[in-house]
């Protein structure tokens, strides 16, 4: 019996050590009541804001004390629930710092509009008479870029005071996905009961065995099916709280506002689309190699994850892992690898699935802590991968909190992506050139394509299901399941062409979490093509060459600099013009460059 374990029987050496925050969780408590009552010291300043240049530099200064001391209250809270997420004790500390979140974002909601009173010139000229408040100079940059688009102090408060109401779906959704749905135990071809989970189903359906592939997808997707109204429901009033809440901010439309947070321009999104559909063939080349290399007459949902290998693909052990993804990171300098080395021992990385546990991966963490890593190892290569890009995010985080003000630490998705990604292709490099084991590196090669395939297609893909269903709101469609379905299954038949697609493939959207976030992952495919180019300048001979130092500062740079600068001006730092669709294309040749190495491997 395949059996996932409870979360006392993992071993403290795979465990992140979120002591280091609080020792207790009455340490926590005494933390929240603390900036609880911090909170209500910014009302003291409504109204005052911009009286002279000392009174908004301590409005400032008193915000950002107290938003460091939330993000670290409502961090620990969610990893502790994040850890166990059926723990009731957990759930009750995360929707409490949930609320102190959303209570201390009204009560700071007074400071942006009185700041839009101001002129670029009198700020400037309050600069002058106390300059401290030159690190706040991007940030009112960006405050009076919004004011179009920025309400009353009334409404403002309202909106803040609403955002963890407009935002409980993507809680229900999570709470259902993670806690709540129970997927079934099937038996795998040695006899063996195997129990489905959110973590392990993709690895699942890597199994050689097409039929046990068959029987994991039917029985995953008609868990799902049972929930198709509830999920439905919670999809579509996400959706109409996304828009809701642009035109209460003076938008057209949800995307433009998604957008316009970072200041990224529509036609990014719209080249980042154009550009993929150009360049589709080269997804349906995979497909058909997939079909070929597997040997089957058709090439069915339950098989698009399948290696082109035709296996599972070697046991990589953490250990070995992290010994792989250190070496791999040379190219970036001395200083940024032997960091990731040293927080590799530090108990960056809750490294194994337990039960209970949240699915998937991701960093958190806060400027006032080490990074924090959750993961759900597989003993795999995508899991060493896996690693690899939290890291990215990791060392991103680390770098900008040394460099940077709090205002300019929590640095946009836009490029946090990007930072994640370079790791994942200088391991792919690393990987290509020092490992002599050809079927390994057919894995590694298998890996790459895989990457790009989910991460630039399969996510731009995603984009424009979610740009597609917010516009359908916008215009007085309902969204019904069977619409949603619809919509998603003709996605999935442009995207691949080569393969059937089932119904049950056409409830995929059910499963993606990402959707309770708009407009969140085209990000992920921008990022990938910003990263490919840059692994290119720091490796500009490919993998074995010789390093091209300045390029690595510049990326260093780029990582330094937080979000003191938009996105798009940053991503200029480290040598990428993501305003235009070179990168793409420059991404995607690459990818096609692999899919012709894999196909001589293969032959």
């Amino acid at each position: 019996m395949s059996s996932v374990p409870e979360r006392s029987e993992v071993d403290e050496e795979y465990t992140w050590d979120l002591e280091s925050i609080y020792a207790t969780d009455d340490d926590w408590e005494a933390a929240y009541e603390a900036v609880a009552e911090r909170v209500d010291e910014l009302a003291t300043y409504e109204g005052q804001v911009t009286d002279d240049a000392e009174t908004l530099r301590d409005v400032l200064e008193l915000r950002d004390e107290i938003m460091r001391e939330v993000s670290t209250v409502a961090a620990y809270a969610r990893m502790r629930r994040d850890e166990d997420t059926t723990n009731q004790q957990y759930q009750a500390l995360t929707a409490r710092s949930q609320s102190l979140a959303a209570d201390a974002q009204s009560a700071a909601s007074f400071i942006d509009p009185e700041i839009q009173e101001l002129t670029r010139e009198e700020f400037d000229a309050m600069v002058d008479e106390v300059p401290a408040l030159e690190t706040y100079d991007h940030y009112v940059d960006d405050v009076l870029r919004m004011k179009p688009h920025t309400r009353s102090a009334e409404v403002e408060e309202l909106l803040a005071d609403l955002s963890e109401v407009t935002g409980a779906t993507g809680e229900v959704y999570n709470m259902l996905a993670n806690a709540d749905m129970e997927f079934p135990t099937v038996e795998d071809p040695d006899g063996e009961d195997v129990e489905i989970t959110q973590s392990n189903f993709v690895n699942l359906l890597k199994r050689p065995d097409r039929e046990f592939r068959r029987t994991v997808h039917e029985e995953y997707y008609d868990e799902w099916s049972a929930m198709r109204n509830t999920v439905a429901s919670a999809y579509k009033n996400s959706v109409k709280a996304d828009v809701k809440t642009a035109r209460a901010r003076n938008y057209d439309t949800a995307r433009e506002a998604a957008l316009d947070g970072p200041n990224v321009p529509v036609d990014v999104y719209d080249t980042l689309v154009e550009t993929v559909h150009d360049n589709i063939d080269k997804l349906h080349r995979h497909a058909e190699l997939k079909e070929r290399a597997l040997g089957t007459d058709d090439l069915q949902m339950w098989d698009v994850y399948m290696p082109l290998t035709g296996d599972e693909g070697p046991d990589l052990e953490y250990d070995q892992a992290t010994e792989y993804v250190v070496e791999s990171l040379a190219p970036l300098g001395e200083e940024y690898q032997s960091r990731v080395a040293e927080g590799l021992e530090s108990n960056w990385v809750d490294v194994y699935e337990n039960e209970g546990k949240q699915a998937g991966a991701y960093s958190g963490g806060t400027y006032d802590t080490q990074p924090f890593i959750l993961m759900n190892y597989q003993d795999d290569i995508s899991s060493m991968y896996t690693l690899a890009h939290e890291l990215g995010h990791s060392m991103h985080s680390e770098l900008t909190k040394e460099e940077q003000p709090f205002v300019y630490s929590s640095y946009e998705i836009f490029v946090a992506e990007v930072a994640s990604t370079v790791n994942e292709a200088l391991l792919t490099s690393h990987l290509l050139e020092t490992v002599d084991d050809p079927e390994f590196k057919k894995h590694v090669l298998n890996e790459f394509l895989e990457r790009v395939r989910s991460t630039l297609y399969r996510q731009t893909l995603f984009a424009e299901f979610e740009h597609e269903t917010h516009r359908l709101e916008e215009e007085g469609e309902p969204l019904t399941a069977d619409r949603l379905d619809d919509l998603y299954r003709g996605l999935k038949e442009d995207y691949y062409e080569p393969a059937v697609v089932d119904d049950r493939i056409a409830r995929e959207w059910m499963r993606i979490p990402h959707f309770y976030r708009a407009f969140y992952v085209y990000q992920y495919a921008t990022g990938i093509s910003a990263a490919l180019a840059i692994v290119d300048n720091v490796l500009p001979d490919g993998a074995g060459g010789d390093r091209n130092a300045d390029a690595a500062a510049d990326y260093l740079e780029f990582l330094r600099r937080g979000s003191r600068e938009y996105p798009l001006e940053l991503l200029r730092i480290a040598g990428v013009d993501m305003s235009s669709s070179g990168p793409i294309d420059r991404a995607l040749e690459t990818y096609g460059q692999r899919l012709e190495e894999m196909e001589a491997l293969m032959k």
